[in-house]
């Protein structure tokens, strides 16, 4: 198994003061909260980093990433924040099985002692040109990937969300029970095993993430569309066969499996083109894989991809 790790992008710094990823109110609480509390048990005593491509990388204010959302399970609108904290965590588990050698089930809190817990600084595109920057704290997905050993027919990996229509509104019988839930993503294993690609358990200095930034488990895949980024996740499945994702199930004309940032190629209903920042409201053109190229592009170098590249 092959990972391309971050240090291939060739960037002179990724250890960056960690005021620079976090707003200084939000820094400095924390430190007031540590100091006053003592340090916390588990993986808030493991050492951090702060990873980031910019120099000097802006965090978005955690308010309007907090309050910008899709979550279809709680709503159809950006507003879902007040509807998902209807979901518990406490005693959330993974499991992790499909083509693996070590088939896993782990409890949330028993993460931080098995797996390397880090901060990192990550750029975020959704497909409907809105764009933020936040600051994760989590693991690097390889690091999973090891502990259950894929199998050599392991060629793809499932993201599958929660599924409990007791919390989550839009899972109800009714017209949205008609949608293919759970929500599912996917991802090549080359991908998955990127250095990039992260599991988020934290953001904004904490070891906990907001329920509508994707409680208590969270892809984050910077160089993919958020659509790829799928919340509260509680099963993990390697598998030899190319899954079929939430979205490419229900709209696959617009919504496909490889999801990558392209500028050069158009959502079906409108331009790729230009982003919009939120906080500042400012408009930028699109980055090739949002600015990741340099460390993703070989994973696609040679292939045939789909007439698209993005979508189907």
């Amino acid at each position: 198994m092959r990972i391309l790790k971050p240090a291939l992008m060739r960037r002179p710094v990724w250890h960056l003061p960690e005021h620079m990823a976090t707003p200084e109110n939000v820094w400095l609480s924390r430190r007031q909260l540590l100091a006053g509390a003592g340090a916390l048990a588990g993986v808030s005593l493991l050492p951090r980093r702060t990873l980031a491509l910019d120099d000097e990388p802006v965090a978005t204010a955690e308010e309007i990433a907090a309050n910008h959302n899709n979550f279809v399970e709680f709503g159809t609108t950006k507003k879902v924040a007040r509807a998902a904290r209807a979901l518990k965590t406490s005693s959330w588990t993974l499991t992790v099985d499909g083509e693996v050698e070590q088939p896993l089930t782990i409890a949330l809190e028993d993460i931080g002692k098995r797996l390397p817990i880090e901060d990192r600084l990550y750029r975020h595109r959704c497909v409907e040109t809105w764009a933020l920057v936040v600051p994760w704290r989590g693991f690097a997905f390889h690091h999973l990937a090891k502990l259950v050993t894929p199998k050599p027919a392991a060629k793809y990996v499932q993201f599958t969300s929660f599924l409990d229509p007791a919390v989550a509104p839009r899972q109800k019988p009714g017209w949205f029970s008609s949608m293919p839930w759970p929500y599912r993503e996917g991802l090549t294993l080359a991908e998955a095993v990127h250095g990039l690609t992260f599991i988020a358990t934290g953001a904004y200095g904490r070891d906990d993430i907001a329920p509508s930034m994707g409680a208590p488990l969270r892809l984050v895949v910077p160089w993919k569309y958020g659509f790829k980024s799928a919340k509260s996740i509680d099963r993990i499945t390697f598998l030899s066969e190319k899954p079929v994702s939430f979205w490419e199930e229900l709209q696959g004309d617009e919504y496909g499996f490889w999801a990558n940032i392209n500028p050069a190629v158009d959502h079906p209903r409108w331009s790729q083109a230009e982003e919009r920042q939120l906080g500042t409201e400012e408009y930028y053109p699109t980055r090739l894989y949002n600015g990741y190229a340099e460390a993703v592009a070989p994973l696609y170098a040679g292939m045939k991809l789909p007439d698209e590249v993005l979508f189907r």
